[in-house]
């Protein structure tokens, strides 16, 4: 459309504003915008834009008050289409374009969320702008259009073609692209973080958005491509963490769906090659401090603050590629090489680990993508495992905050994790696992029975968790347990690190027992890595709670059984095989059991038995609950008594 076509005749503009048709009052604002810049008057410009930017603000503010009226949305259309008639117009002057591209691509993005149709016509009046305008002054526009939406209008939708012209200001860019860049890709990713906490299941356009940041990544990879040197290298490196960023944000913003997202995941693993990034590194976060290093320079951490997710983007694409040899022969990686440098290289698990615990603590992150990370953990601890390291100390001093903290994450997916998700592999682990576990503690039956609901939920996750336990340094076990167990409210969690314990102790028992032609013989000399007196301490805790009085019943009912089957095992292993490594046999301390840990919780158990003793449905579970309780409760009172009557 012509600029001579828009001037109207003078009668039709002397109508009232809100009783002129749409597209006589979108004519007029264009009329007034052009005669601003054929006058010079670039104070009436800066009026006559506003003008237009609060008409078309009024017209997607009514289609999106009114979305079921189709009539809006065809006014949005109509007007749309009128305004990519004027901006594309040969005639019309480069100022009006210029002018109008300073605010016209926020307002005009808003049309986007309206429809399909009104997303693409979008896409191409911001192209032309882009075309257009320059390159410089674009990226800053977009970059405050991305940075600043009207919460109306904080959809996919809107963010869609921003995107689409950012990419596009990329490759037009001249000089000075690596810091140009910089300063664009944290919007972009702010965009994303949002978008990927807001959408929901039936959101499609949250997809296209993703697709979009995809074409981002290939803007910047075919921008690197043109330079040389230094500069090439740090570029790569920003793609690379781009690339991590929006990985997670994929991984994130998926919800259950899995399966949807195979063709993202594909795309950003084309990435990787040409990033230097393999999975050996990603999976340790060498490729993360190598990368980062790159690209901070002066920024320092203030700059890596946009990026909060390039841990579980490194750890997710490695988990991507084994769950699916198609993502792997893309990076064209061999899982089974790093699964052996792995299995061979004690450190470079720890690393492994601390990166893992990224998935397992994102709350946001589909359980599917937890399951598996969880398989990934077991199938790297398959077969023989190398448990030798150098510095010993000096290693377990920096990688036991990171793997303590991984078992931490780990417990949380075994309390809340959903049962749809876990109850087939919970099976398979239970049924793997419960022979070895019932020959090493015989006393787990008791405590299985009483929390046998929780455990079956989390044996999945459980025995992924033992692996950990098992490739941290004995001497650090007892410390890490316990440390675990002062730092969760769980009662089931606390039995399940309570028999932990005690199957560890069980073990080093066995080991400190020789073997023979002879007869079997307990050493006199024993490691005090478990058989110490923090034990008995652990025991206290549980049926002495620091806050006084005896534990809350049956509500602590799980930790309390494994607490007194632990006792109960301390005390008979230790009369056995006649040691006192934990102090539990000095008289002192069956005096102070007996007294202040079980007579107060025999007659607490008595009290609340004889309360429920009318058998409604509560009372019958609560007498239910307490009935294993009772039974370890009273054999450990009967060892106490005896130890006490032979000490005279």
């Amino acid at each position: 459309m012509s600029v001579e076509s828009l001037r109207l005749s003078e009668a039709s503009l002397d109508e009232p504003p809100s009783s002129q048709p749409l597209l006589l009052r979108l004519h007029r604002a264009l009329i007034s915008c052009s005669t601003s810049i054929e006058a010079g008057d670039f104070c009436q410009l800066e009026k006559s834009v506003a003008k237009l930017v609060d008409f078309l603000d009024s017209v997607t503010g009514a289609a999106v008050s009114e979305p079921d009226k189709e009539c809006f949305e065809s006014d949005g259309f109509q007007v749309l289409t009128e305004l990519q008639r004027y901006i594309t117009s040969p005639s019309v002057d480069q100022a009006v374009v210029d002018a109008l591209s300073l605010e016209l691509p926020k307002a005009v993005s808003r049309f986007a969320c309206l429809s399909q149709r009104c997303l693409e016509i979008t896409e191409s009046v911001i192209d032309r702008f882009v075309e257009s305008c320059s390159p410089r002054d674009m990226l800053t526009i977009l970059c405050e259009a991305l940075d600043s939406p009207n919460k109306m209008f904080k959809a996919p939708g809107y963010f869609i073609p921003l995107l689409s012209g950012l990419s596009k200001v990329f490759i037009s860019i001249n000089r000075r692209q690596f810091e140009q860049v910089k300063e664009a890709v944290p919007v972009v990713i702010n965009v994303l973080k949002t978008m990927s906490l807001e959408s929901d299941e039936e959101d499609t356009g949250y997809e296209a958005l993703l697709h979009r940041s995809i074409d981002i990544a290939k803007s910047i990879q075919a921008v690197s491509m043109k330079l040389e040197d230094k500069v090439k290298e740090k570029l790569r490196a920003l793609l690379g963490l781009y690339v991590l960023q929006v990985m997670a944000f994929v991984s994130i913003g998926i919800r259950d769906k899995v399966s949807g997202c195979v063709n993202l995941v594909l795309e950003l693993s084309r990435f990787f090659s040409y990033c230097n990034l393999s999975y050996l590194s990603l999976i340790t976060g060498c490729d993360i401090d190598k990368i980062t290093s790159t690209v901070v320079g002066e920024d320092g951490d203030d700059f890596m603050g946009y990026f909060p997710n390039l841990k579980l983007g490194a750890s997710l694409s490695v988990i991507w590629g084994y769950i699916s040899n198609e993502f792997s022969e893309v990076v064209g990686e061999d899982l089974a090489a790093v699964k052996a440098e792995l299995s061979g290289n004690q450190v470079k698990r720890w690393q492994a680990l601390g990166m893992l615990r990224d998935i397992f603590s994102c709350v946001n992150l589909p359980w599917e993508l937890k399951k598996q990370a969880t398989n990934f953990l077991l199938w790297i601890f398959e077969g023989n495992i190398s448990h030798e390291y150098d510095n010993k100390d000096m290693e377990c001093s920096f990688h036991m905050p990171s793997l303590f903290a991984t078992l931490q994450a780990v417990q949380m997916v075994i309390m809340y994790a959903p049962d749809s998700v876990i109850r087939k592999y919970a099976f398979d682990a239970f049924r793997k696992h419960r022979a070895e576990r019932a020959e090493r503690t015989p006393e787990i039956g008791a405590t299985f029975c009483c929390c046998f609901c929780h455990y079956l939920l989390a044996f999945a996750f459980l025995s992924s968790r033992n692996q950990v336990l098992a490739d941290t340094p004995t001497f650090l076990r007892f410390d890490i347990l316990m440390a675990l167990i002062k730092n969760t409210d769980s009662s089931s969690m606390i039995a399940i690190l309570i028999d932990c314990l005690r199957g560890e102790m069980h073990m080093e028992n066995c080991r400190s027992i020789s073997v023979g032609n002879q007869v079997i013989q307990a050493q006199t000399s024993a490691s005090t890595t478990f058989w110490n007196a923090g034990v008995l301490e652990l025991v206290e805790l549980v049926l002495r709670p620091p806050k006084g009085g005896p534990p809350s019943l049956p509500e602590y009912g799980d930790a309390v059984l494994s607490a007194l089957n632990l006792y109960r095992f301390v005390l008979i292993t230790e009369s056995t095989g006649k040691t006192n490594w934990t102090g539990v046999v000095s008289k002192n301390n069956l005096q102070k059991a007996y007294n202040e840990w079980l007579l107060p919780l025999r007659t607490l158990v008595t009290g609340i038995a004889a309360e429920n003793q009318d058998y409604d449905q509560l009372a019958e579970d609560t007498v239910c609950a307490l009935n294993p309780i009772e039974l370890v409760l009273f054999r450990c009172l009967e060892l106490v008594e005896e130890k006490l009557n032979h000490a005279g």
